[in-house]
């Protein structure tokens, strides 16, 4: 009976099937590039209401193959887990990452949780081979770049 259950197990399958020619995507080269390309595709329903945590994958030449919500939490916070994140990126063959989250409040400054959360991601990137390049909060009216305010 024993090796009957070896034979029941999970196939993983790994596909990438990109939609867009990466002539066509997006480069982002400056944390505003990020913000203007993140503020399009954010739920303009959501940015002001609940907190949200975006990754995008960016390819060698910096564009962008595409932005995936790891968690949506409430009014104050997200949990966010690095194991996603990551997934996220090796799924979607990213070389460098952009992590990014809104602040409902407008507030654009990163808390304590920001900057802990940013420091383990950056850490498991550095492992991985797959760097962080920027972490950016976004609001309606703006942002914040850890890269530019040498938080990074």
């Amino acid at each position: 009976m024993e090796n009957q259950t070896l034979n029941h197990v999970a196939e993983i399958s790994l596909t990438y099937r990109p939609q867009i020619r990466p002539q066509d995507r997006p480069k982002i080269s400056s944390a505003k590039e990020a913000y203007e390309v993140l503020l399009s595709s954010w739920d303009k329903d959501k940015i002001e209401f609940i907190e949200q945590f975006k990754v995008i994958l960016l390819n060698k030449n910096k564009r962008v193959l595409g932005i995936y919500t790891i968690s949506t939490g409430g009014l104050a916070g997200c949990l966010v887990d690095t194991k996603l994140v990551f997934a996220s990126a090796l799924l979607g063959c990213a070389t460098d990452i952009i992590l990014a989250h809104n602040h409902p409040t407008g507030n654009r400054h990163p808390s304590v949780a920001d900057l802990q959360i940013t420091k383990q991601i950056k850490e498991a990137g550095r492992v991985l081979d797959i760097p962080v390049v920027d972490h950016i909060i976004i609001t309606v009216d703006g942002y914040y770049s850890f890269a530019d305010e040498g938080v990074l």
